[in-house]
C-alpha cells in the first residue's frame, strides 16, 4: 500500500510527466532536472506504489497496467491543487458574506456610511455590520473572528495588527448658521466667551482643545457634554452652543456653519485595522482596497 507521507507534490509532478513523455531524458528536461533526480523520484514512486510504472523500451519507457490506472487520477490531484494555489476569482456582484466593521460614532458617520454607498452599489450581497468599537476587546475580537475590520487612530490600534492609513483629520468650530457669531471670525476672546458642546464618551467637560487654551492660560464653558455626534449636532441646531468637531463630520451639514478655531488644535489620523488571519483572503483584500480608494479619490478631490 502507498504511504502517503511520502507522496509529495514533485514526485506526483514526475509522474505526471513521465506518463505524458515515456522518456526519463525528456521528462528531466522539462521539469528542468537532471537524469539521475528524475530516475531517483522514479525509483521512490515504485516503492510508493509497489510497483515498477514505468519499463524500458526501445524508445524512453512505457507505463505498466498500474501506471495506467494511476494517471487520470494523479493529473485531477495535481490539477486540484495547482487550483488551490491561484488566486481566487470572483465577481463582487455575486459575493454572499457578511462583513462586521468597529467604529466609533464619528467613524460610522465620517467612514462607514460613504463606504456602504461605494460598497453597495458594487457588491450588494456583503452584508454589513457596524458595531462600536471597544479598544479594551478589539484585539480578542478580532482573533474571534467577531470583528472583520477596525477604523482606529495609529496610537490606538493593536502593533500585531495590520493597518492601512485612510486620512488626516483636522478641527473646526461650529453653530448653527443664523448665531450671531455665525459669519464672523471667532476671536479667542469670543471663543471663550460663548458656551460649548462636546462629545465625551465618558460624560466628561475636557478635550484636547480645552488642553490647548491650559497652554495660553484660557479656559471654556462646556455646557453640554454628550456622547453621541448625532445629538450634537442635533443640540447646535436648536441653542447658541458652539461646538469644536472634525471636519468630515459636518462639512456638508445642512443648517449649521463652519469657522475655524482661534488656536490650533490637533488633529488626527485614521487607520483601517485587520487581523491577520484575513489578511490574505482575496474577498477581504478587495474591501479594504475599495475603502481606501475611496479616501484617496476625496483627498485627491480636495487637493
Amino acid at each position: 500500500m502507498a504511504d502517503l507521507r511520502k507522496l509529495d507534490f514533485n514526485l506526483l509532478k514526475t509522474f505526471d510527466v513521465l506518463i505524458d513523455e515515456l522518456s526519463v531524458t525528456r521528462a528531466a528536461e522539462r521539469l528542468a532536472l537532471t537524469q539521475p533526480a528524475v530516475s531517483g523520484m522514479l525509483t521512490r514512486l515504485r516503492q510508493s506504489f509497489d510497483d515498477p510504472l514505468f519499463v524500458r523500451a526501445q524508445h524512453g519507457v512505457v507505463p505498466t497496467t498500474r501506471a495506467l490506472e494511476l494517471a487520470q487520477p494523479i493529473k485531477a490531484v495535481l490539477s486540484d491543487i495547482e487550483k488551490l494555489l491561484q488566486p481566487v476569482a470572483f465577481d463582487p456582484k455575486s459575493v454572499q458574506m457578511p462583513l462586521t466593521i468597529a467604529a466609533t460614532d464619528y467613524a460610522l458617520r465620517a467612514v462607514v456610511v460613504p463606504f456602504l454607498e461605494r460598497l453597495r452599489s458594487l457588491a450588494p450581497g456583503i452584508r454589513v455590520a457596524a458595531r462600536a468599537l471597544d479598544h479594551s476587546k478589539i484585539q480578542g475580537q478580532f482573533e474571534r473572528g467577531e470583528v472583520d475590520l477596525a477604523l482606529m487612530t495609529p496610537e490606538s490600534a493593536p502593533a500585531d495588527l495590520r493597518a492601512r492609513h485612510l486620512f488626516d483629520e483636522r478641527y473646526v468650530c461650529i453653530l448653527r448658521e443664523d448665531h450671531e457669531m455665525a459669519r464672523e471670525t471667532l476671536s479667542l476672546d469670543d471663543f471663550c466667551s460663548l458656551d460649548h458642546a462636546l462629545v465625551s464618551f465618558e460624560g466628561g467637560f475636557s478635550g484636547i482643545t480645552d488642553t490647548m487654551l491650559q497652554e495660553l492660560g484660557r479656559e471654556r464653558r462646556i455646557a453640554f457634554s454628550v456622547p453621541s455626534f448625532l445629538v450634537l449636532l442635533e443640540a447646535l441646531r436648536v441653542s447658541d452652543l458652539v461646538a469644536v468637531v472634525p471636519y468630515r463630520l459636518v462639512k456638508e451639514e445642512p443648517g449649521l456653519s463652519l469657522l475655524e478655531p482661534p488656536i490650533p488644535i490637533p488633529g488626527f489620523s485614521k487607520v483601517l485595522a485587520w487581523h491577520e488571519r484575513t489578511h490574505r483572503d482575496p474577498v477581504h483584500q478587495w474591501v479594504r482596497n475599495l475603502l481606501a480608494e475611496l479616501f484617496e479619490e476625496r483627498q485627491q478631490a480636495t487637493d
